[in-house]
């Protein structure tokens, strides 16, 4: 098992409607990352910079961030668009990063 992060920024003011969308993750998508592998995916918001980061253990080679040409997923990408910022296929933002410590 591999684990990943990444961090994503959020828009100011949009953390409750954010959280609000993932309270009601979508059964299929969870479903799909669930069948890829992913799996005790989290997110963190830093309140001070709009910063969301994120966790995910993954069997294989695919994380979330691998996903792109999933139907669901450029759906949900759609549906969150407005909250983040986001490529011009509406994916967020998304930078990887390097672990540097682990106990």
């Amino acid at each position: 098992m591999k684990r990943v992060a990444f961090r994503m920024k959020l828009k100011p003011g949009y953390i409750e409607e954010y959280k609000k969308r993932h309270d009601e993750i979508w059964p299929e998508l969870k479903a799909l990352l669930s069948d890829t592998g992913i799996s005790d995916f989290s997110i963190y918001y830093d309140e001070e910079t709009n910063i969301l980061f994120a966790t995910q253990k993954i069997v294989g080679d695919a994380s979330s961030q691998d996903l792109s040409s999933n139907e669901i997923v450029k759906k949900w990408w759609d549906y969150m668009a407005d909250l983040m910022d986001c490529n011009p296929d509406n994916s967020p933002v998304s930078i990887p990063l390097k672990e540097v410590f682990h106990m």
